[in-house]
């Protein structure tokens, strides 16, 4: 599956706890990586900086959805329900 054009969701949902340029500390949940782009495109998609996490996410239609809200909301109660 492709990822939608201008969504970041699963940039912006998810907590991330490993080190991401520019963010040292990782990332909240329900926040924007500062690695997206004007187009909520990954800078750093493919490079060997991107955490593992994120590079191990990919997309599905489960996830997804049909629209950003969607993949917004199921993403923000997965981190939920996997809250330490």
């Amino acid at each position: 599956m492709e990822c939608r054009p201008d969504c970041g969701a699963c940039c912006t949902a998810p907590s991330i706890s490993s080190p991401i340029p520019g963010m040292p500390d990782g990332k909240p949940a329900n926040t924007p990586c500062v690695q997206l782009d004007d187009s909520l495109r990954c800078k750093i998609f493919g490079s060997a900086l991107r955490p593992k996490v994120c590079a191990g996410l990919q997309p599905s239609a489960e996830m997804c959805g049909q629209t950003t809200r969607q993949a917004m909301v199921y993403l923000i109660e997965l981190e939920a329900r996997t809250a330490p």
